[in-house]
Formats: structure tokens, C-alpha cells, sequence
């Protein structure tokens, strides 16, 4: 007997409903025909045992225990699952074949791998135990599958991966929560206070921009624009570039603060002659963005919709589960295996069906074109966000299910379009002795940008005919004062982009060499959960499309040391445990240094200023340390 063991009943009900009908329906299972049986974990079934289940003592919260680091690690039954586990330990011991099925990322690899040995498989049963990888839950696509399965072992990799990253987030989560809460009641501070490898440094970014912007004290500058005529009367605008004379009087982004320079250069430039002194006209070409991951398209929605990215994760479930509308939403992955560009001419029916694009954009589409995004290199586990080729009947989807979709389904369209060709020209001229510049750009062909809802042609400046070498008459010059502005506040998409970005916000020149490839806090099946548990802890509060830290926020981070709250330390985390799923990096290579800083923040918190707490609004000590690993509720 092969048993499946799919991640949640909806992928199992997929799988079985390819598999030789009749099908018997148990508690828990369904059987086919052959056989062979499906069965189903309802997310992780197993969870990291509390500190207590090693030592009773650890029940209560001292600071003379910590750090806990548990010398063999165990993991206990989730008591509200508990029966669908007897039902999978059951079939384990009585498959002859396994075949993991959760999903196609790090997470689904490993809550079906630690049942399998949670339950007890022999060593034989375990290296004989197949991978399924389903990205798609229309027959055809699980049939495909199906045809595909790979051996279990070489996935080991990234189970392993996995597993670091939940261990590192119960040691880190655990423990520094304990120790400065513990420290907060010597302070009279009551009231849990949580820390969490990846929560604390997104909660850190937040607050620090919330006091830049606070603390922000505006102050004007002054740029310089020249009015040039040729001698046929045509008239174009060039500006100002201050010489290296010029930087006493500037700030650090090159802006002029005197009022009395600028004034000094409309006075020298105003009736007098000006030098073409170079001119360069280049065609560009821009190529269509590849289709979406999970956090590019957060981003995206957040910006065109103002949907949370929380929300976004919800409805792509909804598309990917109940409507088979999209392929697997929790990807990090933007581009194509190459057999799927065969599938192009029923996808692309399907998001006609389904109002996914305009029906006229979709029938200019060429289906000839192959965009970069097909690259069987680039996939790993798992590919793209892409429409399937599902027929969805009428009005199936509701009012943000069709937004997504239509977005999903504009950038799959796109890769079959031709590129945005256009011109970009750049001009500098001499004026007594001053440089001024400016850069136009012509479209030439609009290529994908149809998609984008752009229906003419636009230019930033229109040039007249110029040669390098040419004399103009700058008929005059104009002052333009401006005033300096704060950064602005974060929101759902600037936020979700700070996490996959965030070599951007290190400040170390080496850790952000090592970030380059393998940038980002969090992954895209939790960055949604973590910021959302920003929100229900009170350190998060949304003001409109603004996201702000509240005073209690603000006061935690303040407290808490430096490493702690900036992403430098567990960004490097997240490139190690990418490092591990890519055989680069060892579990025991990741795990020991860990540990050993583990012990020195525990010092710290233990040696920290108490009056530092004294912001901290109290709130009942909660003594249990709840930990939900798919949700990541302490990261």
C-alpha cells in the first residue's frame, strides 16, 4: 500500500481525486481503488515541546535557568490534532510506500517529515519514502505530478533547514522573552514582554523611522532652472549642477541651502549664451516583469488596493484552494519550468474565462514569445504565482479574489509581450561657466505597458532637434525653492519591502556583501503573520494606509541592545539556513555560534538598566510561552 501524506485535506482531496475510483471514505483518509491510501496532516500536527516538558522546574520563569537549550530535542502531539495523528501513525506502520506530500516549500517538507519519524517508520520504510511536489491543484497538474515523484532523500537538505529555523526561533524567542520580562518585573514592569529573532528587528525599522520623522526639521533649498531658446525659437528647460565650489553651501544629498548662491546663478545665466556641451540619445528597452512571488505581489496589491499583506496571503489561499484558480501562493520563486510555456494557450483561455485580463489584451498576446521568466535553472521547489488553466464558472470570485487574480494574471499576460522600447536623450549645456543637464525620454512602443492601463504615448520633456557643439540663448533663469521632507511613515507595501530588501537597512559594508543574494527577514509564508503580530501585541498600530509603532513599541525597542533590534543578525540567520537548503552550510555549523551568542544576550538582559522599563505599560503576565511554528508566533 503507498500512502500519501498531504500537508491539508484540501491538497489530500486533490491527490485523490486522480487516484483509481472507487474511493472509500474513513475518518481521516480516503482509499482508492488500487489501494493505495491519501491521508492528511491540518498544518503541523507536532510542535516543539514547552521548556517544562524537559525540566519541571522551568515551569516557573528564574533567570537562573536561562538560557534553556535543550540537549536532545523533542517535539509532542498538538492536543487539538491529536486524533488525525493516530490516524497517520496507524497507516504509517502499515504503508509499504510513504510519499511526502506537504507543500513545495521548506515548511511543508518538514511537518510531513516529522511525523514520519515522530510516528515511528523504520529506517528502511524512511529511505524508501518518495516526494511529491504540487503546485497546482487541478487534476491535470496532480496527475503530472504524480508522474514525477522524486525520492524523499533529496529534500533532506531542506527539511534540515527548517528545522534550524524553528529551533533557532525557540531559542531565541523563549528564552529572550523570559529574560527580559523577568527583568522588567524587577523594574515593576508586569507584563510580558516578547522578543523574537525576526519581530523585534521589523518592530525596530518601524520605530526607527517613526523617530527620524519626529525628530525631522525641515529646511528649504534652492535649485536653479535655465530657459533655453535655439535660434529657431524652440524652447526647452535644463538645471542647474552646483560644482564641487559649491559644497560648503550644500547638504549630504548635494542640495543647495543659501538662498543667495542660487540667486547669484539666475542673475549670472538670465540673457546670456549657452554651449550644447554633450548630447546622447540612447534606445532602451525595458523587458516585462516576471511574474509574481508571494512578496512581490503583496507589495503590488498593497499598493494598487491598500490590502494588508496578511490579506493578500488569505485570498491567494482561497484562489489557490477553493477556486484551483492560481498555483501554490507561498513562493519566493519569479520564474517558469519550461514545460510550461506549453500549457500558455489554456492558461491564457482561462484568464479570459475568468475576466482575469481583458479579453483584447489577451488575444493580441504572442504566444511565440518566450520571456526570461522561463528558466528551469531558476525553479526550485517551487515556481511562480501563475493562473492555472481552471474554467471558473460566473462571478466565482468575489470583489479582492478578482483584484489578485486580474494582477496574477497581468504579469503571466505580460510574458508574452513584446518589450517598452523607448528613447532616452541627455543633454548638458555650459552657461558662464555653469554645468546644467536634463534627460527626456520618448516612447517608442509600448509593448507590456498596454497591460499596465497606459494607452499613449507620454514624454517627460520633448526636445527640439540639438547637436553637440550648438549655441542657445538662456532667455532666463528661475529660482525654485523647495523645502526638505521626512522619509515617509511605513505602510504594507514600503514595510514588506524593507523585509525583502534588507541589506538596504544594514549598516555593516561585509554583512551587506553576504546579503546581496540572499536578502530578506522572514520567508513569504510568514512575513504576512509577523507583521500582523506586531499589531495584536500593541507594538504596531495602523493610522489609514500608515503603519506606526506606539509608545509601547517605541519603549520596548528602546530598552532592548542594539543587536537585538536591527536586522543585521538575523538577516545573516536567514542566509545561513539558505545556505543549509542549499547544502552550503552544515545544521551543527548554523546551530553552535547561535548558541554561544544565545548565552551573551542572555547577560545582557540580565545586566541591563532597570529604569529603562519604567515606559512600559503594564499588562498581566502571561507565564505560558505559546509558539505556533506555521504562524510564526514567536519569530
Amino acid at each position: 500500500m503507498k500512502l500519501y501524506i498531504a500537508e491539508k485535506p484540501s491538497l489530500g482531496r486533490a491527490i485523490a481525486d486522480v487516484l483509481p475510483k472507487p474511493h472509500q471514505k474513513g475518518d481521516g483518509f480516503i482509499k482508492a481503488a488500487n489501494g493505495d491510501v491519501v491521508s492528511w496532516c491540518i498544518g503541523h500536527l507536532l510542535e516543539q515541546a514547552e521548556p517544562d516538558h524537559y525540566n519541571p522546574l522551568f515551569k516557573k520563569w528564574d533567570a537562573h535557568h536561562l538560557p534553556i537549550v535543550p540537549q536532545k530535542w523533542q517535539l509532542i502531539v498538538k492536543p487539538k490534532t491529536r486524533k488525525q495523528f493516530t490516524v497517520l501513525k496507524k497507516l504509517i506502520k502499515q504503508a509499504d510506500i510513504l510519499v511526502n506530500a506537504g507543500d513545495p516549500d521548506r515548511e511543508g517538507q518538514l511537518l510531513v517529515d516529522e511525523v514520519i519519524e515522530f510516528a515511528g517508520a523504520s529506517e528502511s520504510k524512511k529511505s524508501q519514502t518518495q516526494r511529491l511536489l504540487i503546485s497546482d491543484l487541478n487534476p491535470s497538474a496532480v496527475l503530472k505530478a504524480l508522474q514525477k515523484l522524486a525520492s524523499n532523500h533529496d529534500f533532506i537538505p531542506l527539511s534540515v533547514s527548517a528545522l534550524a529555523r524553528s529551533r533557532a526561533d525557540w531559542l531565541f524567542g523563549m528564552n529572550l522573552t523570559r529574560a527580559y520580562t523577568l527583568a522588567g518585573q524587577k523594574a515593576g514592569c508586569h507584563r510580558v514582554l516578547s522578543v523574537g529573532r525576526v519581530q523585534t528587528p521589523i518592530l525596530g525599522l518601524v520605530v526607527r523611522r517613526d523617530l527620524e520623522i519626529a525628530h525631522f526639521v525641515s529646511k528649504p533649498f534652492y535649485e536653479v532652472l535655465a530657459h533655453l531658446l535655439t535660434d529657431k525659437q524652440e524652447a526647452f528647460s535644463v538645471k542647474w549642477q552646483p560644482s564641487e565650489a559649491c559644497l560648503p553651501y550644500q547638504d549630504e544629498d548635494g542640495r543647495v541651502l543659501v538662498k543667495a548662491l542660487a540667486e547669484n546663478v539666475v542673475k549670472r545665466i538670465t540673457g546670456k549664451p549657452a554651449l550644447v556641451t554633450k548630447l546622447q540619445q540612447q534606445q532602451k528597452r525595458q523587458h516585462p516583469p516576471l511574474p509574481y512571488n508571494l512578496s512581490a505581489l503583496q507589495i503590488d496589491a498593497a499598493k494598487a488596493f491598500g490590502m494588508s499583506a496578511q490579506t493578500v496571503l488569505d485570498v491567494c489561499q482561497n484562489l489557490y484552494e477553493k477556486h484551483k484558480a492560481i498555483t501554490y501562493p507561498r513562493s519566493d520563486n519569479r520564474f517558469l519550468p519550461n514545460e510550461h510555456w506549453l500549457e500558455a494557450k489554456q492558461v491564457l483561455a482561462a484568464i479570459a474565462q475568468n475576466k482575469g485580463q481583458d479579453n483584447k489584451l489577451v488575444i493580441e498576446a504572442n504566444l511565440a514569445l518566450r520571456s526570461k521568466c522561463w528558466n528551469d535553472a531558476k525553479v526550485e521547489a517551487h515556481h511562480a504565482i501563475i493562473p492555472t488553466a481552471k474554467k471558473l464558472p460566473i462571478n466565482s470570485l468575489d470583489k479582492d479574489e478578482l483584484k489578485i487574480y486580474q494582477l496574477i494574471s497581468r504579469h503571466y499576460l505580460a510574458q508574452f509581450y513584446p518589450a517598452y522600447v523607448f528613447n532616452e536623450t541627455k543633454v548638458e549645456v555650459e552657461i558662464s561657466g555653469g554645468k546644467f543637464n536634463t534627460t527626456a525620454k520618448q516612447e517608442l512602443e509600448l509593448g507590456f505597458k498596454v497591460l499596465m492601463g497606459k494607452d499613449e504615448l507620454q514624454a517627460e520633456q520633448i526636445l527640439p532637434p540639438l547637436i553637440e557643439g550648438q549655441q542657445l540663448l538662456c532667455k532666463n533663469g528661475e529660482l525654485v525653492e523647495k523645502m526638505t521632507q521626512p522619509p515617509a511613515h511605513f505602510n504594507d507595501a514600503t514595510l514588506l519591502s524593507a523585509m525583502t530588501g534588507i541589506s538596504r537597512y544594514v549598516s555593516d559594508i561585509e554583512i551587506k556583501k553576504i546579503l546581496k543574494d540572499t536578502d530578506g527577514l522572514g520567508t513569504e509564508a510568514t512575513r504576512a503573520g509577523i507583521i500582523e503580530l506586531l499589531f495584536r501585541r500593541g507594538f504596531l498600530v495602523r493610522e489609514g494606509k500608515k503603519i506606526k509603532s506606539t509608545e509601547t513599541g517605541k519603549a520596548l525597542i528602546k530598552m532592548l541592545p542594539d543587536i537585538i533590534t536591527r536586522p543585521d543578525l538575523t538577516a545573516l540567520w536567514e542566509a545561513s539556513l539558505a545556505d543549509i537548503a542549499h547544502k552550503k552550510q552544515s545544521y551543527q555549523h548554523f546551530m553552535q555560534p547561535l548558541i554561544t551568542q544565545l548565552h551573551e544576550l542572555i547577560d545582557l538582559a540580565k545586566s541591563c538598566d532597570h529604569s529603562l522599563f519604567s515606559n512600559l505599560p503594564a499588562q498581566p503576565v502571561k507565564k505560558r510561552f505559546n509558539r505556533k511554528r506555521k504562524s510564526t508566533a514567536k519569530k
